[in-house]
């Protein structure tokens, strides 16, 4: 047994270094195509484009729950090793994907032209370029629809070197597109959209030819399995609740800032601040991506003591890793923004810094959601969790509604956040009985007692330090130097400081 949570490490551990490799290219690449595009296609329009990916995005509540269901149950029957069963819930799963994606376009497109037409805060004059827009995002939507299937068997097989390549590919993609608009006589924001559903057809052909060489159960068949369909929709029926909160509250913000802010220029500071936190997030979303398939298998195979243990530490560590980089974005914000960026929209700064608090908050939740998936009894937990996350929409709405700023759309999600851990935890005691108040000790007040740690020291250290470009460079390391130091001396327990040391050292003689 011990042979074989070494060799799960292992395996965690080499999939989570060939993510990181992908993430630190998206990252860099991805904020230097923000900038050009920014640059490119002006504030204006910019916001433009962000608020139609919100109205596209806000249909994904119709695939979203079958996406978990698709990725759930093709590395709950790996860990189960029945093989043979793999095949039906693959082709099962195209064939819904297939489905949706009619009800998508005939559903999305006349809601989605309504809106642009009668509710949104636009220049008249950008009102055609918006439509286009729409049309093109719906069917860069509808692809990244039918690769789910491919994805999910990337990620239960754990091939995360060819996740990473695709990856890559997909950046250089975008960069390509960054530049070409630049470039472009064209109306930009429409040749924008048209170059990004391209991209994203690209990128799914190339996740469709590299499963079909290397998945033996990746081979289409025109079947429905009514056994598995039953089981499946009943899974994403109560899904349904959980993505339909969360589209509501990513997205459904996204559109409430447009109404009563009267500016596209809000949501451009609000894409802009998304971007910054999304590029930072990337770090727990890679290393969660390694470990979820250990966390169902783990489940599948009825080991729950290494289950619930494996959901401690990567919550903690998937804390502690995005601490590292959080810490210092924090304190420099204003800066890194105009390193960035050169021209930062006003906003940009307080809607990036909350974007990070609540990735903080979400990052301590990320392994909860995938042992309650796990189970796939999840009916009652999406009541719960799934009515709280819903509750972002409505408090939101009210604030505006009653002259609160902007802002306040992800301060509501910050409080709801931390309330939705506190259910979470609760469902998962009631469920698979998770030791709810060993993970309150180990976890939850260990990560706070670091975070408030590094904060007062850094703050201490930025106090000492000159103000703008003279205090950047030291700034940003000081703050690097106390989250890591918190972390070690704080954070982790004397076993897990020396096993990190002893990698270190053996890498080192390497």
């Amino acid at each position: 047994m011990m042979n074989e949570t070494a060799h799960r490490t292992r395996r965690i551990a080499r999939n989570t270094l060939m993510l990181y490799v992908r993430m630190l290219f998206m990252m860099f690449m991805g904020l230097y195509t923000s900038r050009i595009v920014l640059q490119a296609l002006g504030e204006n329009d910019y916001g433009v484009y962000n608020v139609i990916g919100g109205v596209v995005a806000m249909f994904s509540i119709i695939s979203g729950a079958l996406n978990s269901a698709v990725s759930r149950f093709i590395t709950f029957e790996m860990g189960k090793g029945e093989g043979a069963r793999l095949n039906a819930v693959y082709s099962t799963a195209v064939t819904i994907q297939m489905i949706l994606a009619a009800v998508v376009v005939l559903v999305a497109e006349p809601v989605g032209l309504w809106f642009i037409e009668n509710e949104m805060t636009i220049d008249p004059s950008r009102i055609p370029a918006a439509e286009w827009v729409l049309h093109f995002s719906l069917i860069a939507f509808v692809i990244n629809l039918m690769s789910v299937p491919q994805m999910a068997s990337i990620t239960a097989h754990e091939k995360m070197s060819a996740y990473a390549v695709i990856g890559i590919m997909d950046g250089l993609l975008r960069f390509g597109v960054a530049l070409l608009i630049t470039n472009s006589s064209y109306d930009r924001l429409i040749f924008y959209a048209a170059l990004m559903m391209l991209t994203v057809l690209l990128v799914r052909l190339a996740y469709g030819i590299y499963c079909r060489m290397h998945f033996d159960e990746c081979r289409y068949r025109p079947v429905l399995d009514s056994s598995l369909l039953k089981e499946m929709f009943s899974f994403a029926g109560w899904n349904f609740i959980g993505v339909t909160a969360g589209v509501l509250r990513d997205h459904g913000g996204n559109i409430l800032v447009n109404i009563f802010s009267g500016s596209v220029v809000v949501n451009a500071a609000r894409g802009v601040a998304l971007q910054l936190s999304n590029a930072v997030q990337s770090f727990v979303t890679n290393f969660m991506t390694a470990v979820n398939p250990q966390i169902t298998k783990s489940y599948a195979a009825d080991e729950h003591e290494y289950m619930f243990s494996l959901m401690m530490k990567s919550s903690r560590m998937a804390y502690y890793l995005l601490l590292v980089i959080v810490l210092p974005v924090m304190f420099n914000t204003d800066l890194l923004l105009q390193l960035w960026l050169g021209d930062v929209p006003a906003m940009s700064s307080d809607f990036a810094r909350l974007f990070l608090i609540l990735a903080l908050s979400e990052s301590l939740s990320g392994p909860l959601v995938t042992g309650m998936l796990a189970t796939g009894n999840i009916r009652n937990y999406q009541i719960l969790v799934g009515g709280l996350i819903m509750l972002n929409f409505p408090v939101s709405y009210i604030f505006l509604k009653l002259g609160a700023a902007p802002e306040v759309t992800v301060i509501v999600a910050v409080v709801i956040s931390q309330i939705c851990l506190f259910a979470r935890l609760y469902m998962l005691r009631k469920t698979v009985k998770f030791p709810m108040m060993e993970y309150l000790k180990r976890v939850y007040l260990n990560v706070i007692k670091v975070t408030v740690m590094a904060s007062v020291v850094a703050a201490l250290l930025q106090s000492l330090i000159p103000e703008g470009w003279t205090g950047f460079i030291p700034g940003v390391l000081g703050c690097i130097v106390c989250a890591v130091l918190s972390v070690l001396f704080i954070g982790c327990s004397q076993s897990e400081r020396h096993g990190l040391l002893q990698m270190i050292r053996r890498r080192n003689r390497k």
